[in-house]
């Protein structure tokens, strides 16, 4: 009984630790359940549909909505993220009426392998490939990726210009040089020791971020094969991603126009902040995307 009652404390500490850590993990997915999605489109006009599809043992998530016969844009979330990033496009009628919408769970997000994150930028690439293909039907696709789905598109689009059009870059992470030294603290967490500690959509995060600076040197040969028209929109006050990413894009993507927006009181969050500005760019790119294919 002595010894009982001496680790009681223990036995008390370790329990409320461990319920600390799957409470953090609740509450910290960034993500939204299928009830949840669909009972924010109640009401709506159009609801959409939630697909899953199996590439390599892995489970890919995403939501699409609007009409096939229109030319497509696809949304790729950032990190942590997942499709509900960008769930208040998906019900702009605007949007609805030029485009069919779909925003996607990147691996390791959402519903796609929850809290087991892809390292390989090339890897995400193929891994969303399978969207493109099957949705392309000789129609213009546009991607817009936010932050780490920045990095995602340009890849995409680096790997599959046959299937890229456009590409709008929301304060995207692609300069390897301008990373962030977070090596001393990435490094630790991304071992199987501590990594367990972690909400599983930081898991995901970290493990993706600690490796972003190799994954964008890898990229830099392959800059010249970006053919879309792009559009960089970047806020001079992103605490989070280098302000000058926006430079590296025009510098490096020399075979596509490129038009950079950037606002000086801007910060990270533009989708969430600042969304005008996306909607904008889509159908600055739509329009485009229409002359060029009207006048072949």
């Amino acid at each position: 009984m002595r010894l009982l009652r001496k680790a009681k404390p223990w036995i008390i500490s370790i329990s409320v630790f461990f319920l600390i850590i799957l409470l953090m993990d609740f509450c910290l997915q960034f993500r939204m359940s299928k009830k949840e999605v669909n009972q924010y489109f109640e009401g709506k006009k159009d609801k959409g549909i939630l697909h899953t599809y199996k590439f390599d043992h892995q489970k890919i998530n995403y939501f699409s909505i609007g009409d096939p016969t229109l030319p497509l844009v696809v949304f790729v979330h950032g990190s942590p993220g997942s499709l509900s990033a960008f769930i208040d496009f998906m019900s702009d009628r605007l949007l609805l009426e030029r485009a069919q919408l779909i925003s996607v769970d990147r691996p390791g997000f959402g519903e796609s392998n929850f809290g087991y994150g892809e390292k390989s930028l090339r890897r995400q690439a193929s891994v969303l490939k399978p969207i493109l293909e099957k949705q392309r039907e000789n129609r213009p696709i546009i991607l817009v990726g936010h932050s780490i789905g920045g990095s995602v598109i340009c890849r995409m689009a680096m790997d599959y210009p046959e299937l890229v059009d456009g590409i709008i870059i929301v304060a995207g992470s692609i300069a390897p040089d301008l990373e962030p030294n977070e090596t001393w603290f990435r490094a630790p967490l991304a071992t199987p020791f501590l990594s367990w500690l972690l909400p599983r959509s930081f898991r995901a995060s970290n493990r993706e971020i600690y490796h972003l600076k190799h994954e964008l040197q890898e990229m830099m040969p392959l800059w010249a094969n970006i053919k879309a028209t792009t559009i960089v929109i970047q806020g001079k006050k992103d605490m989070l991603v280098d302000p000058r990413n926006a430079d590296f894009a025009k510098k490096m993507i020399v075979n596509a126009p490129v038009e950079l927006v950037a606002l000086e009181d801007m910060n990270h969050f533009v989708p969430w902040s600042n969304p005008e500005l996306i909607t904008q760019a889509i159908l600055k790119l739509l329009d485009q995307r229409q002359l060029s294919l009207s006048t072949r």
